[in-house]
């Protein structure tokens, strides 16, 4: 395809404002939801797109890593719990003042070792929570909704190159923080409705998205750093498989997912914004199905 490559460095100065609309409607009731972080992995290789910075390539006139951060303030704006917000980086990525950064050590340890470094980084920005409750809850629905300290009771996990990934949080978070039903609408047994589920993370074309959910905190921590020790080099799904995770079609957003690992899939996307997207709609069409994207041991690096 002629024409420039749609990316570039630009650290420093803020990219112009993305319209990240995605109305009340799509939030619904969450104010009283429990307080949710959010762990964005940006590191890795790059290697499908040359060796390219993946956080700074930029599509829709800002970066990737831009169009997921701007996501979550819009979230925060319109009623969703927000906590605080870590990016799994290296220094070379320039973040907005205000959002953490971490990276595993020693770094390229693949995805499950990033969002470890990221929990690990949320822990240390702020002093212990006294009730521990998010380490004694065992479901989304036990958690308090907020605490004195210590990590949020829940965990969202993105990643930049899935720069509409945000879109789908609310309806993740509901399907966390609510009891299961069955498709008819009634309790698995009636009087007696299951409880809520350790995490609910996206399926998309029927796979599982595990890199972009949202988590019961003290239930991930212990998928990434059994016994307070992070893996590495570990696939995603091997890791956060263990746990007891609701798969949720996106309805609202079910392009939400869609990642751009290759210079095409960003070139697509730069060219596919529609007034259905700016309405908060999904916009992407016609592109071939996504594949799990499993980083395994044998990569031995973040997906991003």
């Amino acid at each position: 395809m002629a024409g420039p490559e749609p990316t570039g460095r630009q650290p420093g100065v803020p990219p112009q404002a993305v319209g990240t609309q995605v109305g009340s409607e799509a939030v619904g009731c969450l104010g009283s939801a429990p307080t949710l972080d959010a762990v964005v992995l940006a590191g890795g290789t790059g290697r499908r797109l040359g060796g390219a910075s993946k956080p700074d390539v930029v599509a829709r006139g800002a970066r990737l890593l831009d169009h997921v951060l701007r996501g979550l303030d819009q979230l925060r704006h319109d009623g969703v719990p927000m906590g605080l917000v870590c990016v799994v980086a290296p220094q070379t990525v320039a973040l907005p003042q205000g959002v953490l950064r971490a990276l595993e050590d020693p770094p390229l340890g693949g995805p499950v070792a990033g969002v470890a470094a990221g929990l690990a980084r949320l822990s240390r920005a702020r002093p212990p929570r006294a009730d521990k409750g998010h380490q004694a809850a065992r479901t989304c629905a036990d958690l308090p909704a907020t605490g004195p300290g210590g990590p949020a009771p829940l965990t969202a996990v993105l990643t930049c190159d899935a720069p509409q990934g945000w879109r789908a949080l609310p309806e993740l978070l509901r399907a966390c923080t609510e009891t299961a039903t069955s498709p008819d609408g009634t309790a698995d047994e009636p009087g007696r409705p299951q409880a809520a589920a350790q995490g609910a993370c996206a399926l998309q074309d029927g796979y599982v998205q595990y890199l972009l959910g949202v988590y019961h905190t003290g239930a991930l921590e212990q998928a990434v750093a059994p016994g307070g020790t992070a893996l590495r080099d570990t696939a995603v799904r091997r890791a956060l498989g263990r746990m007891d995770v609701r798969a949720v079609p996106l309805r609202r957003h079910p392009r939400a997912a869609h990642d751009l690992d290759t210079w095409e899939e960003v070139r697509a996307w730069d060219q596919q914004t529609s007034p259905r997207e700016a309405r908060g709609q999904p916009g992407h069409r016609g592109a071939a199905q996504d594949r799990e994207r499993d980083r395994g041991s044998h990569e031995g690096r973040r997906k991003t």
